[in-house]
């Protein structure tokens, strides 16, 4: 998120009604909801968090102990059975 100077971008008279409510601090204008963009989708950590999850399933199946996994992955275990049971139930669905 960029800072943008209000006289910059906003007509006077707008400035002008917002000075009565807030003068002089910082607001924050949300998008509008069309426009809004999922969580991660600019930065694609959703995906790569989606490929460990895998690979934390495939190395559960191959045998690997959730304190491992946890060690490995730096998770807790209670994370590591989370995503465990999450991968199951992708696989059930699928």
């Amino acid at each position: 998120m960029c800072y943008k100077k209000a006289q910059d971008v906003i007509p006077a008279e707008i400035i002008m009604l917002i000075q009565q409510y807030v003068d002089g601090e910082y607001i924050y204008i949300p998008r509008k909801p069309e426009k809004k963009k999922p969580w991660g989708d600019k930065s694609q950590i959703r995906q790569q968090l989606s490929a460990r999850d895998a690979q934390i399933f495939n190395d559960h199946k191959l045998g690997m102990s959730k304190y491992k996994l946890a060690e490995k992955y730096f998770l807790s275990e209670k994370s590591i059975e989370r995503i465990i049971l999450k991968e199951k139930r992708k696989q059930v669905v699928l």
